[in-house]
């Protein structure tokens, strides 16, 4: 990312692209901040979802034995 990127947070894509120059402002400012963080936040949440499903599968596939020992309490 270069600086001009870097200090305005827009995107790194060719000059005069309709979507960077005007569609992407305009949505920019429609909504907040707070929305903003709330749609990231559900990303990476969405995200983190699948990774513990490919976990899950890959452990499955892989006949991977749970870490650990069974210790029975008398």
């Amino acid at each position: 990312m270069d600086e001009k990127t870097a200090a305005t947070g827009t995107h790194a894509h060719a000059g005069g692209c309709f979507f960077c120059e005007t569609a992407m402002p305009m949505l920019e400012n429609l909504v907040s901040v707070a929305t903003r963080d709330h749609f990231r936040t559900s990303r990476v949440e969405f995200l983190k979802g699948l990774r513990s499903l490919l976990d899950e599968r890959i452990s499955h596939m892989a006949g991977e034995e749970p870490k650990g020992t069974h210790v029975t309490v008398e």
